[in-house]
């Protein structure tokens, strides 16, 4: 009887008729077994069975924006699962190590006969080598953006879309087998140095690979600005290259805003290819220096971890700071965002 279709039959006056919201059979007939019931009759008779497709979308909405809330849900269910996870995994190391000596020791020597778990190394070697990235990315992601979305032809426009595109679905681990055969030799040739993975050879990887996110995310915040915008300006005697950046820009830093954090993100967050170019070793960061971040201290020593262990539960202590960092950083962005839209 209900084969077929979405119903909801709500037993309410609807200009003196039963309204049957049914979202996928329109045949009226198939209902008529209502009339039996005799809560729906009245002392004038049976009423009318009406389906209006008015009704329909409003039963089609409701069930849309359930499935929608559920989604919205799921996803930040995932969030506070691993954020509780990490808290729950990574406070007993902290306790037992000791906040200070975990956070500011200089030497980590998880395996040793007296083992040592002091992640200075790699809490500024991540901040410098996401600094360094940031540093030279940001500027051409940037300006290649406003070429592309206010300067570039239809033809160029699009080849350079592509090319970004395609760098952007490049797998990391063919970015770190690049940077090893390639990068890390000429570094060591050029600046004369023993060994070529060290902390410059992870910057430039961490560059490029942010580039896509920058450029793309920026170029759709420019092309959101109203032409009107800049039809204005150039109406009231400034160049276009004055237009671009004294109106576009400032128009779309939001976005550009935005397209900085989700390169600042993926950064922080690389291991795979970092760990094929930096070296890997637990130094204080040294430009020429081989390193180790953060996030490859993690995927480093996990496989070969006991679990249970302290340096176990050491790793998933540099996982909570690596969690509470990014974190840290999204809430002062947003923070400074809101307090430029006050103004």
């Amino acid at each position: 009887m209900m084969k077929n279709m979405i119903m909801d039959i709500i037993s309410r006056q609807y200009y003196g008729d039963i309204c049957i919201y049914a979202l996928l059979d329109d045949n009226i007939g198939k209902y008529n077994w209502l009339r039996g019931i005799k809560a729906l009759n009245s002392s004038n008779g049976n009423r009318n069975i009406v389906c209006d497709q008015e009704s329909k979308n409003r039963v089609f909405e409701n069930v849309v924006h359930g499935i929608f809330l559920l989604l919205g849900l799921i996803t930040v269910g995932c969030v506070l699962l691993i954020t509780v996870y990490l808290i729950i995994s990574g406070i007993p190391a902290i306790k037992e190590i000791g906040l200070v000596k975990f956070l500011f020791g200089k030497e980590w020597a998880s395996t040793a006969a007296e083992p040592k778990f002091g992640i200075l190394p790699f809490i500024l070697t991540s901040v410098y080598g996401t600094a360094g990235a940031i540093l030279i990315g940001v500027p051409v992601g940037f300006f290649t953006a406003v070429f592309l979305s206010k300067v570039a032809g239809k033809k160029v426009r699009s080849a350079m879309e592509t090319a970004v595109s395609l760098l952007a679905g490049i797998p990391s681990v063919v970015y770190g087998l690049v940077g090893m055969l390639v990068l890390v030799p000429a570094v060591r040739s050029i600046f004369h140095v023993p060994d070529g993975a060290s902390l410059l050879a992870a910057i430039i990887v961490l560059a490029i690979m942010i580039l896509p996110s920058i450029i793309k995310v920026s170029v759709t915040a420019l092309d959101a600005v109203p032409k009107e915008y800049e039809d204005a300006s150039l109406a009231l005697g400034a160049s276009p290259v004055e237009t671009f950046f004294r109106v576009s820009v400032p128009a779309a830093k939001s976005g550009i805003a935005a397209a900085v954090v989700l390169g600042v993100g993926r950064a922080i967050g690389e291991a795979m290819a970092v760990m094929m170019v930096a070296g890997n070793v637990a130094n204080m960061p040294s430009l020429f220096q081989s390193v180790r971040f953060l996030t490859t201290a993690v995927a480093s020593e996990m496989s070969y971890s006991s679990p249970g262990s302290l340096q176990r539960n050491a790793l998933f202590s540099i996982a909570l700071v690596l969690f509470l960092f990014i974190m840290l950083l999204n809430a002062a962005l947003n923070f400074f965002l809101k307090r430029d839209k006050e103004k």
